[in-house]
């Protein structure tokens, strides 16, 4: 399959509304996709078979659906003019407490300061405290303790003073 093949059939999937699909196309790729909270997408080499196998049934395709893809989830924007979102800086575990016997940085209500460390996020063995970016209060919590974010993920909302 060409690259432009392999788009077009990911798209058609993302319209289909399909949970799950796994092709093997005769060239030994093979395309798997599973959908849960987002789209996972593997495509990866499938194992070398011996010249004596048989062929490989093919593909039923999906029946078409007329409705287009839905667009991708726009990132949180703040409820008012206000509030500003508090993002992830790196891609790691976030904990909202320095140790477990000890109680969260911040929680909601709560007036923080510029510099003032909201959070922890454990990358790769390290622990990054993270810093509030402004003077406020804090509005809503995002991402619960012990939770995976990815870089750039909203954590908190904060009313700006």
């Amino acid at each position: 399959m060409k690259a432009n093949e392999i788009l077009e059939l990911l798209n058609f999937i993302a319209a289909s509304g399909l949970d799950e699909v796994d092709i093997q196309a005769e060239n030994s790729l093979r395309i798997s996709v599973k959908r849960h909270s987002t789209v996972q997408t593997v495509v990866q080499p499938a194992p070398t078979a011996p010249a004596a196998v048989a062929p490989a049934a093919p593909v039923a395709a999906p029946a078409p659906v007329s409705a287009p893809a839905a667009p991708a989830a726009p990132a949180p924007v703040a409820d008012a003019a206000n509030v500003v979102i508090q993002k992830s800086p790196m891609i790691g575990t976030l904990y909202r407490s320095p140790s477990p016997d000890k109680p969260a940085l911040v929680s909601v209500g709560d007036e923080v300061k510029k510099g003032q460390t909201i959070c922890i996020i454990e990358a790769m063995k390290l622990f990054n405290e993270i810093e509030c970016e402004h003077n406020g209060r804090v509005v809503e919590v995002l991402v619960e303790n012990a939770n995976p974010v990815e870089y750039d993920q909203p954590l908190f909302k904060i009313a700006v003073s």
